[in-house]
């Protein structure tokens, strides 16, 4: 609870320095020395980012099918990452990217604050920014939804990394897991078991031969996420398409483009899959996504087996409300090494066709 406590305080004095339009940053650097962070605070390495200037993605919701424009602003230390709808004018526009105003959904992570404002689809960049150890990012977004771009998390990645990072005058808070805490529901099950590293194990089981069973383990630390998981994209059934479609859903979602298509055998999707195993180094990408929703970086180890976005959150939900399953620390430099984004170079980020 008291990691929980910590977060919403810090979240809430932000909320109000943001709503008074500050966005400001400190200890700036024009310097460069090849990877992305842009500047170096003297004797203090692990300290908080946000990014350097802003960042700018255009593309379409997945579900909604509707054009969307996002602006990722700087933000100083202690804000956390943030949403700000640019298009609502008769409530809160603000929406914080916190476990606790997510809403329970099957095909996507959907923040709502308390003014009933949400902002969805936003694990893929959530697990950019972590990935890129982004921990505070005002984000204004002219709709819902964010924008699906090429359906993986690489577009915000390249793009994030273009900008480069600024690092910020406070340390970096993690939350370590002290004590397992278990999610289930049928053959579904997700696991946050203590670690000195974050890790992430998934199992994934279809009946469509051409996914079948796959499973992928990876320590998420020296650039990890961009090199294993960055590029991988979203992917359905077909039968989970037509699903979609007749409920409303699924109106932005073109195979090739931002999207991988299995029906049976065949892969839907010209060009074909990425990665031989692509589906769950997705499954892995929206895992960390949704758990960047914790507030801080989670060091801990995740097992996810046929789990998905709302498991995901009910399994942060159980940590939190678990007494002494986890505590907020402050990184030191082994604690650093441990976590997404420390040490990522731009080098290290793929390049796809």
């Amino acid at each position: 609870m008291f990691c929980r406590f910590v977060s919403i305080v810090f979240q809430s004095v932000a909320k109000i320095e943001l709503s008074l339009g500050a966005t400001p940053t400190r200890h700036e650097s024009a310097q460069s020395n090849g990877s992305i962070c842009c500047m170096a605070i003297p004797g203090d390495e692990f300290v908080q980012h946000t990014v350097k200037a802003q960042t700018v993605f255009q593309g379409v919701g997945l579900h909604s099918g509707k054009p969307v424009r996002i602006v990722v602003h700087p933000a100083s230390a202690e804000t956390g990452i943030w949403f700000r709808r640019t298009d609502v004018t008769d409530r809160d526009p603000m929406v914080p990217a916190l476990w606790h105003v997510v809403e329970q959904t099957p095909l996507c992570t959907r923040l709502v604050n308390a003014s009933g404002v949400a902002v969805s689809t936003v694990e893929h960049l959530m697990a950019a920014l972590a990935g890129c150890g982004i921990q505070n990012a005002l984000i204004d977004i002219d709709a819902e939804e964010v924008p699906i771009l090429d359906g993986s998390a690489l577009p915000f990645m390249d793009g994030l990394t273009r900008t480069g990072l600024r690092k910020l005058s406070a340390p970096v808070r993690a939350i370590r897991v002290l004590k397992p805490v278990t999610v289930e529901d049928g053959q579904s099950r997700a696991t946050l078991s203590p670690s000195d590293v974050m890790r992430i194990d998934f199992h994934i089981d279809f009946v469509d031969a051409a996914i079948g069973r796959q499973d992928k383990s990876l320590v998420m630390n020296n650039g990890t996420f961009a090199r294993e998981l960055c590029d991988s994209r979203t992917f359905c059934r077909q039968a989970d398409v037509d699903m979609m479609r007749r409920n409303g859903l699924g109106l932005g979602g073109e195979p090739g483009v931002n999207a991988v298509v299995f029906d049976g055998d065949n892969v839907l999707c010209p060009g074909g899959l990425r990665h031989a195993d692509e589906p769950v180094r997705h499954k892995m990408l929206d895992a960390l996504g949704d758990l960047a929703l914790a507030g801080g970086p989670v060091l801990g180890h995740y097992t996810g087996i046929r789990a998905g976005h709302s498991m995901t959150n009910a399994l942060l939900r159980k940590l939190f409300a678990t007494p002494g399953a986890a505590r907020m620390v402050t990184c030191d430099d082994t604690t650093m090494a441990n976590l997404p984004g420390f040490g990522l170079h731009r080098g290290e980020i793929p390049r796809v066709a």
